[in-house]
């Protein structure tokens, strides 16, 4: 057998998206090794969502390109850089024998002829290969998390982000391909089926049918016989439905978990990022969600610094994470990203040092806010999924993670990975809870 390693950056679509290329590089001979200097194959996976995940990429592929002058390896480059960067990338990195751009994953089987006949090839398409996906099988990472892409693509266009350029349009998979994929996951022993999209809650609206949802797939996903979880990521605020928070109600088998992204708390400045609502719908939302469910998490993404923001505008960000008593959220200093509306605003452009100092006084507020949320589950009972044991000072110290996403520890001479267990929660830290087993 072959070898091949993959370098994963980025979301967890790409993460899935690997174990996909990992599947079909296994019908030509190659088996997945951990250790890149042992590789036939050498893949990067990128993400283009930031400037530094970009330059990351091109930093390992560097260090890759040293090794090929000393041994006979092959060298490809995948993932949302790529479908940015295209042919650029094979000029500036002349030892790369493979480009493919996130719309030709399917076609890797054709290309990796190629590349093994000595040619040196770049795939990048603006319409995604269409071929039966079926027939190739995943090569999933563990055995407790299933990440299942059901809608890939964008049709949003905020002005900061390069997913609809990347990704491409919104496109949900066939139903009975999700459902028959989780079974089979649930089948080989998985305990969590996470449902990913750049936009989750959108699954469905280009099939136009009035019946293919996210809410009727968490109905029919929750039908599935087995002891798991469900859990969907990311949504779109104003693509949440009424019919989605019932089903997540009425579904026990998915969490009661919300990932949000609000990415500002100024109206204004959600306008200019071309999101489609302001700070008082985001609330209603947010409310919404709290009063119907009891243990619930909320989570979000946030900006500091986008063009043009002012300290006032930057203040309404802070207030919002502690008015909407948000659990944690995902933050970061904006960066331009080529072909985007915002990074033409050059003029506008905050510097590095304002976008950094707002960044660090934007993570405070959210460490507060997560030590705050951990307390607030003081006393609860929540149910757990243990993900990790280890042995410290002779006792036996379980790591857990809750439906609704909280990390919590204790300790059990009996819990094994995978076990589900019900945890009194005692004592709250900044990133985690304590409790004891119940």
């Amino acid at each position: 057998m072959k070898k091949v390693y993959i370098e994963t950056m980025g979301c967890q679509m790409n993460k899935s998206d690997s174990e996909r290329i990992v599947g079909m590089l296994s019908h030509f001979d190659y088996e997945e090794c951990t250790n890149p200097r042992e590789a036939d194959l050498l893949i990067v996976n990128t993400c283009s969502i930031r400037q530094l995940s970009a330059n990351k990429a091109y930093s390992q592929i560097g260090v890759w390109g040293k090794w090929k002058r000393h041994r006979p390896i092959k060298i490809g480059f995948c993932g949302c850089v790529a479908q940015q960067d295209r042919e650029g990338l094979m000029k500036r990195f002349p030892y790369l024998d493979l480009v493919f751009g996130t719309h030709n994953i399917y076609e890797l089987p054709e290309l990796i002829k190629r590349v093994e006949a000595g040619e040196q090839v770049c795939a990048i398409t603006e319409i995604p290969y269409k071929t039966d996906e079926t027939q190739y099988k995943i090569e999933r990472k563990g055995n407790l998390n299933a990440w299942i892409p059901i809608i890939e693509g964008c049709n949003n266009f905020c002005t900061y982000c390069i997913v609809p350029y990347t990704r491409g349009r919104e496109r949900s998979r066939e139903m009975d391909v999700i459902i028959d994929e989780a079974k089979k996951a649930v089948a080989q022993g998985f305990k969590e089926i996470t449902l990913l999209g750049q936009n989750v809650d959108s699954y469905g609206k280009d099939f136009k049918d009035g019946k293919t949802t996210l809410a009727n797939l968490l109905r029919e996903l929750n039908k599935i016989e087995g002891t798991f979880r469900i859990r969907f990521v990311t949504s779109y605020p104003t693509d949440i439905t009424d019919d989605l928070i019932d089903a997540v109600d009425e579904c026990d088998k998915v969490c009661k978990y919300f990932h949000i992204p609000m990415q500002s708390g100024n109206s204004e400045v959600l306008k200019k990022m071309n999101r489609r609502y302001d700070r008082e719908q985001y609330k209603s939302i947010v409310e919404k969600i709290r009063k119907r469910f009891k243990h619930v998490t909320i989570t979000s993404d946030f900006i500091a610094g986008f063009p043009g923001e002012t300290e006032e505008q930057f203040q309404d960000t802070l207030s919002a994470i502690k008015e909407l008593q948000l659990d944690y959220s995902n933050t970061a200093a904006y960066s331009p990203r080529e072909r985007t509306v915002a990074a033409k605003w050059t003029d506008k452009f905050l510097s590095e040092e304002v976008k950094y100092e707002r960044l660090e006084r934007l993570n405070e507020v959210n460490k507060e806010a997560c030590i705050e949320s951990n307390k607030r589950f003081v006393g609860e009972v929540l149910d757990v999924l243990v993900e990790d044991v280890k042995v410290r000072d002779g006792k036996r110290i379980i790591t857990s993670r809750a439906g609704n996403n909280k990390i919590v520890h204790f300790e059990s001479e009996t819990a094994q990975i995978g076990d589900f267990a019900n945890v009194k929660i005692e004592k709250a830290s900044m990133w985690c809870v304590k409790g004891t087993q119940v």
